[in-house]
């Protein structure tokens, strides 16, 4: 029996493929990550999960926690701005076996940073050090992180939390190329992701402005990386896991990933909650269809799958629909 050579490794942890999704709060959920794993995506994070939620265990919580066997490997990632808490909440999260514990540097929402989690712990580089060494010390699977390149353009200290982060025995670097000033906007910098896979000896994944197929070729050849995560072009798209350029994906096709989707949302968190969580999934489905203003709004006011069902079979059965 011939044995599959990993793409990399992330400590003892066999990586077979080179794109992987990006942990998204709200759309990280099982159903959506077993349609981008289906797809070709490599391995699978949970969404952000804060450190104090694990240890209420609320059913949310145990929801967000939740993974399935043919989703591993399988990252949990934590978010967190106290070593002690962190390392407590690895342990309690351990329970449910992950192959990785992945640790949140690079989360841009206010209501994150406030609170000292996510980039606003860039900030602090010393502090990520503690944190790091206590959480590799307490888990038996490799810790990795995802970081951005700073705080603003003033404070871009990329290459300085990641070396911290290697001598601190992290597994793995995620490095998504905008700073938390940029959010989501200009254009993520690949050079200096670059310039993070040169400066350290563990695997770097980058990330940031991946939308196609040649994309990816371009992010790979810019940085050097052997894996990229791919986040918001994701949304909408799995078919990027594939390496399928979106455009050559009929309405047909696209109809009938939807009602995949939708199934599975329902399937897993019940009808009324699922038609409600799956609209923002189903807006980035039907971007750039004829008249998808005025099919967005039709959509977003279906009270029940059926009903949304049939606006999306009505529509594509429109000539204008059909045209390629």
């Amino acid at each position: 029996m011939s044995i599959i050579e990993p793409t990399f490794t992330i400590g003892n942890v066999a990586i077979h493929g080179d794109l992987i999704l990006s942990p998204m709060v709200g759309y990280s959920d099982v159903p959506y990550r077993l349609i981008c794993r289906r797809m070709g995506a490599a391995m699978s994070y949970t969404s952000s999960i804060l450190d104090e939620a694990t240890l209420y265990g609320s059913n949310h919580t145990n929801q967000l926690l939740r993974f399935l066997p043919e989703e591993r490997p399988m990252a949990i990632q934590l978010l967190s701005n106290n070593a002690d808490t962190l390392v407590e909440a690895a342990q309690r999260v351990m329970e449910l076996e992950p192959d990785l514990i992945d640790l949140n540097l690079g989360c841009p929402a206010r209501h994150v940073t406030r609170r000292g989690r996510g980039s606003a712990l860039l900030l602090d580089p010393p502090l990520i050090g503690q944190m790091v060494s206590r959480l590799v010390q307490a888990v038996p699977v490799p810790v990795t992180a995802k970081i951005r390149l700073g705080w603003d353009e003033q404070t871009r200290n990329h290459l300085e939390v990641a070396r911290i982060l290697e001598d601190s025995g992290i597994a793995a670097i995620a490095v998504h190329g905008r700073t938390r000033e940029q959010g989501y906007g200009g254009q993520a910098d690949w050079q200096a992701i670059a310039e993070v896979r040169e400066a350290v000896r563990v695997p770097v994944l980058a990330n940031g402005d991946v939308r196609a197929p040649e994309d990816i070729a371009a992010i790979k050849r810019a940085t050097g990386c052997q894996g990229v995560l791919i986040g918001r072009g994701a949304v909408g798209n799995p078919w990027i896991f594939a390496r399928r350029d979106a455009a050559s994906v009929s309405h047909e096709q696209r109809l009938a990933m939807i009602r995949h989707h939708l199934e599975m949302m329902l399937a897993y968190y019940g009808e009324q909650n699922g038609l409600v969580l799956f609209r923002k999934h189903l807006i980035k489905y039907v971007q750039g269809w004829p008249d998808a203003a005025l099919l967005r709004r039709r959509l977003m006011t279906s009270e029940t799958p059926d009903a949304l069902l049939w606006t999306l079979s009505s529509w594509v059965a429109r000539p204008l629909a059909n045209a390629s």
